[in-house]
């Protein structure tokens, strides 16, 4: 039997329920039935063509790097279940994240045609933007859709328990910079840039400066190949600093504690880390004792007391706060699934960026967005939220979803 027809076969929903996904972060549980909905539903659709479309809903290459990227992700947590702190869990977030293989294949789906990356990147252009606008809203007002203003930052739709706003703006910053510059150039990128940069300072984790400034300099040079945009934006920034730092005493406070860095020893670097240090010599100790297969995923909060130094100042209550997990993507792949893990991971980046290495510049150009989001998500000299927690697991696959399936729709090589 013929395949079906693409126009047909591509499934054109797909971009929408992407986007439905992504939209519903700010609720978690709405987000979760979305993802398992989607994960359900593709299964159903590709059982039941018996996978004969196929290759007409996505190229080899697409299918095969996806799924490569996703058993990167996921092989290690299931290794380290093997004899992990908590092995139940450990063995339970390894089978409940294999609905995200399925959902994986969908988002790919969805970015392997012209009209599926411009619904899917500008729909995610648009999400940013409304957060970006209510978050201003909410740094004018104190008030914002996902409520008032009662952190000691800017919060966002994501409300005042949940302070991801400036890591998620920050990660996915490459989508409405390189929309802004499609549709209006150089003025547009940098009104973009601009408002990004005094959202995600307001928003405070110092991380996500970190991630934005990376994306800035990268997303810059990829549009406009011009050191004068860098200087450009660089004295933006500055000016945007000087304002808000003014305008808030909080982030005060955050700029003169990352300038404890400077002081050069230990304590003032542990205070500019935010005490972060015995949360690193802790995840060492545990990579050290379990160097094959880690303690486990999820297993870092079980395993602290057992290793932290008997000073350790996140034990001093009778709790280990912050060290619920490495904050670290090294430390964390190291101490959870150990080498076995790391090696894993890393083979995930070599064939990412072989795939990129020997893609047409063509299928470079449309997957500068994802790939550059992905890159700097990823980065190991920063710190991070948990790579094996379900909200930035799923972010993160997410975007090596839109990576794999936007570089390789056509297959994505250059002719021999």
């Amino acid at each position: 039997m013929p395949a079906s027809p693409p126009s047909e076969a591509r499934l054109r929903w797909a971009p929408w329920w992407v986007l439905a996904f992504v939209a519903l972060w700010p609720l978690p549980g709405p987000a979760e039935t979305v993802l398992s909905l989607g994960s359900l539903l593709a299964m159903a659709l590709l059982a039941l063509r018996r996978f004969r479309g196929g290759m007409v809903l996505l190229s080899h290459e697409a299918w095969a790097l996806t799924s490569v990227l996703f058993l990167s992700y996921w092989l290690p947590e299931l290794i380290s279940a093997l004899d992990a702190y908590n092995p139940g869990r450990a063995l339970r977030e390894s089978l409940l994240d294999l609905r995200y293989l399925p959902f994986l294949w969908l988002v790919a789906i969805a970015v392997g045609t012209d009209r599926g990356r411009r619904l899917t990147f500008g729909g995610l252009a648009v999400i940013l933007g409304f957060w970006l606008l209510d978050a201003l809203v909410q740094a004018a007002t104190g008030f914002s859709v996902g409520g008032p203003a009662t952190a000691d930052r800017l919060s966002g739709v994501f409300g005042a328990d949940n302070l991801k706003l400036g890591l998620v703006l920050a990660s996915l910053a490459p989508f409405p910079l390189t929309s802004a510059a499609d549709r209006f150039g150089l003025a547009g990128w940098l009104v973009a840039a601009l408002v990004l940069v005094a959202v995600v300072l307001l928003a405070g984790a110092r991380a996500s400066w970190v991630t934005l400034g990376l994306v800035l300099v990268f997303s810059a040079w990829q549009q406009f190949r011009n050191r004068g945009v860098i200087v450009a934006l660089a004295l933006g920034a500055a000016a945007v600093l000087c304002v808000a730092t003014v305008g808030s005493d909080k982030l005060q406070q955050r700029i003169e504690r990352t300038e404890a860095m400077l002081a050069g020893s230990p304590e003032g670097m542990d205070h500019a880390l935010s005490g972060r240090l015995p949360i690193w010599a802790t995840a060492l100790r545990m990579a050290a004792a379990h160097p094959v297969n880690g303690v486990g995923v999820r297993g870092f909060r079980d395993a602290y007391p057992h290793y932290a130094a008997p000073d350790d100042p996140w034990l001093r209550d009778g709790d280990h706060g912050a060290g619920y997990h490495a904050h670290q993507i090294v430390l964390e792949v190291l101490s959870e699934t150990g080498v076995v893990g790391l090696l894993f991971w890393l083979g995930g980046v070599a064939l990412a960026c072989r795939a990129w290495r020997f893609a047409t510049p063509q299928a470079r150009l449309r997957a500068r967005a994802p790939a550059l989001a992905l890159a700097v998500t990823v980065f190991p000299l920063n710190t991070h939220l948990a790579f094996y927690s379900t909200f930035w697991g799923g972010l993160t696959l997410l975007l090596a979803a839109l990576y794999a399936g936007s570089l390789l729709a056509d297959g994505g090589r250059a002719a021999d």
